[in-house]
């Protein structure tokens, strides 16, 4: 008996997953509750894993293909069974649909070829799809001597070694490729990006206003703190402040803490704020710290240790990268002074943090007095939606922020 892998509904809202990479091969043992394959989900890797011991009879469905919930993904079996190709496709009927219009680029051809030339090509299993893909072959060209006419990996090796012809691997239309010019294939994470960045530059006016903050208090409260805080198995880091403040200006300025909607401004009663957290060259995610209002530097500190160490080990779940309302992007990291970041849509704004750097400032006494300190500054680049502040609103909770830190007690 037969049993279907299917897409498992990941967390709430979560509709669609991308197959990013296949743990098991076809004709492989597998073990009930053995990791299968790895998806993708709003940027967050999560291992499936398989629910019976058996042999992996058939992958229905490539890497790099897009899948709902429920949607079969391979089918696992005893020893000596056999998936017939028609079983297979029927599994899938609107797979060429899905992979055309899927957002990331398929590491193989999909699973299911539309006829061309001499007829439909039937079934070509991932393995015979991935050759094809890396070698540029045209399955089109190539004679099937496998069961019913099936194109086999030895075809596709046999039609290269003879010379056949190859499809030829294009660049983006207005890009002219040189010699010696690599292209890097889009990852499913940068693509997701990418998109997610044009669409917000499409939906909203972007202004950026800029404020800078004096750290001395926060500074000097953080090296006294640390060690205890350390104690407690917490690295009391400067974002944790930042997160603090900001979860002060959006309680003290709540319009700040909105979306755009065609009805009206919906203004949120949780304060979630995101923070962007690099993964190196693969990209950022953005996990976020749920109810942050509610949380005192400690807790802030405690979400953001946890976070940002499962954000980078790919071990995030769905949920927490959703449902933000604000976002925090420490761009100084890399020892950027400012910036001007992309709005998270559909939240109203988003803060990007430079780098700490000491500066010479006019401070005034008590008395008025004027005289040349050297202090820890901070810029503060706010980047907000104008549709739903003006630039006075914006400033006002800026300002918050920027106070919030300047008097830290």
């Amino acid at each position: 008996m037969t049993i279907k892998v299917l897409v498992p509904r990941l967390g709430e809202g979560v509709e669609e997953v991308t197959i990013t990479k296949w743990l098991k091969g076809e004709g492989d043992s597998v073990k009930e509750l053995e990791p299968l394959l790895e998806v993708n989900t709003d940027k967050v890797d999560t291992e499936i894993p398989s629910p019976a011991t058996g042999v992996l009879l058939r992958l229905v469905l490539p890497e790099g293909t897009n899948a709902k919930v429920g949607e079969v993904l391979a089918v696992i079996g005893q020893p000596g069974e056999k998936v017939e190709a028609s079983e297979a496709v029927s599994l899938v009927p609107s797979a060429v649909d899905r992979v055309s219009k899927s957002s990331s680029a398929p590491s193989v051809a999909p699973v299911v070829v539309l006829p061309a030339g001499k007829g439909d090509l039937g079934f070509v299993s991932p393995v015979v799809a991935k050759v094809a893909s890396e070698k540029g072959v045209d399955l089109q060209q190539v004679e099937g001597t496998g069961l019913n006419g099936r194109i086999t990996k030895n075809d596709v090796l046999a039609f290269i070694e003879k010379g056949g012809a190859t499809v030829q691997q294009k660049a983006s239309p207005g890009v002219i490729s040189q010699p010696g010019d690599q292209l890097i294939k889009h990852s499913t994470i940068r693509k997701s990006i990418a998109e997610h960045m044009l669409t917000s530059k499409r939906t909203s006016p972007h202004v950026l206003t800029v404020m800078e903050a004096d750290m001395s208090r926060v500074a000097a409260h953080r090296a006294a703190n640390k060690e205890a805080f350390s104690r407690e198995g917490i690295n009391l880091t400067f974002t944790a402040y930042f997160i603090a403040a900001i979860a002060a200006g959006l309680k003290a300025y709540p319009l700040t803490n909105s979306s755009w909607s065609d009805e009206g401004v919906v203004v949120h009663k949780a304060v979630n704020i995101g923070m962007a957290t690099s993964l190196g060259e693969e990209g950022l995610i953005v996990p976020v710290i749920k109810g942050a209002d509610g949380l005192s530097l400690l807790g802030i500190a405690r979400a953001v240790n946890d976070l940002s160490s499962r954000a980078r080990a790919k071990k995030l779940q769905p949920d927490e990268v959703k449902g933000g309302t604000f976002t925090l992007t420490n761009h100084g990291v890399s020892n950027s002074l400012f910036a001007m970041p992309i709005i998270n849509q559909p939240q109203c704004g988003i803060l990007g943090v430079g780098a700490m750097q000491k500066r010479a400032i006019v401070v005034t006494d008590a008395n008025g007095g004027d005289s040349i300190a050297i202090r820890p500054m901070v810029y503060l680049s706010f980047v907000f939606d104008h549709r739903i502040l003006d630039g006075a609103s914006a400033d006002w909770f800026l300002m918050k922020v920027k106070d919030t830190l300047e008097n830290w007690q």
